[in-house]
């Protein structure tokens, strides 16, 4: 496999993962990030081209100097072909197998390619599957097919109103990353901090500051695009406050021309009633993530 340099192939490869959406999600928004500026570094890499069958994007080698951090050593992957795919990457040294690493892709699909390749290699897969969703005005513009087969809301509905006297909208501040960590499901850890760091200084977030002036709900984005870690104090809960948040960082995001998304683990059921509430888009694709230790 080998890497689009120009920025004309890469807006090529933007336009073309286009056509292949709900599936290409993943691996579109993290090359519409690397088209608007790529703060992380990453690079595209694909099999043949124009007319390629698999496209991974992962970090530059410079940037995975931790073989420990899969927040850093994390590979988005989209194929038209799972066969091509497997030979693609059983042929290459795209994936850097020895290092703790997280593949990311909105093709659950691509479950028996990784982990045939992950027992050659002698690595463990744990995978986790969440529902996945998109905001109405992005489902609008990228797959509105969706919505009329679906008879789906193409409009995101306003959140509760929210007690302006108690709580400002703000974003977040990387002083805030430790906050962030401690209630992020996969996080907690310091890598994790610094991958949240990192996410802060490079993109937009929005939070609400209680009334200490510190943040009480708040949500951002990652370097695919997507919108995570939202989390609400558990003495601040069921006020609606990660509603107002997640339709504020929605607005920021759309404002900024970028497509919007967000999964939900499968158990989270306050979470999905609140995506319903605010009319979200369910894909009938799953968010899937493969974490991968070698043995």
């Amino acid at each position: 496999m080998f890497p689009l340099q120009s920025p004309q192939m890469l807006q090529m490869l933007e336009k073309s993962l286009k056509k292949g959406l709900p599936e290409s999600l993943k691996v579109y928004g993290t090359v519409f990030h690397i088209n608007q500026g790529n703060p992380f570094q990453l690079k595209a890499l694909v099999d043949k081209w124009p007319d390629f069958n698999t496209v991974v994007v992962r970090p530059q080698e410079q940037e995975m100097t931790d073989d420990l951090d899969h927040y850093t050593n994390t590979y988005q992957i989209y194929s038209k072909d799972l066969k091509s795919c497997q030979e693609s990457l059983a042929l290459s040294d795209v994936i850097n197998w020895k290092q703790h690493l997280q593949i990311q892709s909105s093709q659950s699909s691509l479950d028996e390619v990784i982990q045939s390749l992950a027992a050659a290699k002698s690595v463990q897969v744990k995978k986790t599957q969440c529902i996945l969703y998109m905001m109405p005005q992005t489902a609008k513009k990228l797959v509105p097919f969706l919505l009329d087969t679906k008879n789906l809301h193409s409009e995101s509905r306003a959140p509760r109103v929210m007690n302006q006297e108690m709580f400002k909208v703000s974003s977040l501040d990387v002083t805030h990353a430790a906050l962030v960590n401690k209630f992020w499901h996969f996080g907690g850890n310091e890598r994790s901090q610094r991958f949240i760091e990192r996410c802060i200084l490079a993109f937009p977030s929005s939070c609400l500051l209680g009334p200490e002036g510190t943040p009480v709900s708040w949500a951002l984005m990652d370097q695919t695009g997507e919108m995570r870690m939202a989390a609400t104090l558990p003495e601040y809960r069921a006020q609606g406050l990660v509603s107002y948040v997640i339709s504020t960082q929605t607005q920021a995001q759309e404002k900024l021309g970028f497509p919007v998304y967000n999964h939900t683990d499968r158990a989270n059921k306050v979470i999905q009633k609140m995506s319903q509430s605010l009319h979200h888009v369910p894909m009938p694709c799953d968010w899937s993530q493969w974490n991968c230790v070698p043995l």
